[in-house]
């Protein structure tokens, strides 16, 4: 009996750990281990609010995994990405918990995704995804930036956060986007 009982216990706390480590990192979680490399490697912060079900989503992450952009991104920023809106796409176990609540402090709340940040080592805010349009309080988020405004948006957000990248990477990654927004 006892032998039974503690089979139970044992497939029980297997069941309960299985998925509590499927759980993924709270917001707070990533932002602190970011803060954390940020202020060790002297760098800021680039955030991603992303989502399963988003197409733009995947372009940004395509975007960030070409082996062209992704050492000059490494080098100059320390990269994190946050999961939302899961539950539009019907996938709200792969939520960050508390994401949602760090979108609107940073002012991607009902903008969509992907919503981008920069941040500096303690967390604070330097520039967001928000480009300013006339007419539209708090701007318009570009997203995945594509379009020509958009991508110039997002190299204008680059130069604010990155006042040392390098003029020849700056003109791979604005080079990169515009080639890809062609096709």
């Amino acid at each position: 009996m006892r032998r039974i009982l503690f089979l139970l216990a044992l497939m029980f706390l297997l069941r309960v750990s299985a998925r509590a480590a499927q759980q993924p990192a709270s917001a707070e979680q990533v932002l602190t281990a970011a803060k954390a490399a940020a202020v060790a490697r002297h760098k800021p912060i680039f955030l991603v609010f992303t989502a399963s079900w988003c197409a733009p989503c995947h372009q940004m992450e395509a975007f960030m995994e070409d082996l062209q952009i992704r050492p000059i991104l490494e080098k100059y920023l320390v990269l994190a990405s946050l999961h939302v809106q899961e539950q539009r796409g019907k996938h709200p176990e792969l939520e960050s918990p508390g994401g949602e609540k760090l979108l609107g402090q940073y002012g991607g709340d009902s903008k969509g995704v992907p919503f981008l940040v920069f941040l500096d080592e303690s967390g604070k805010l330097l520039v967001n995804s928000n480009r300013p349009v006339q007419g539209k309080s708090g701007g318009e988020n570009i997203g995945y930036p594509a379009l020509p405004e958009e991508i110039d948006w997002y190299m204008t957000m680059l130069r604010k956060s990155l006042p040392t990248l390098g003029k020849g990477e700056g003109d791979t990654i604005e080079k990169w986007l515009r080639k890809a927004s062609s096709n």
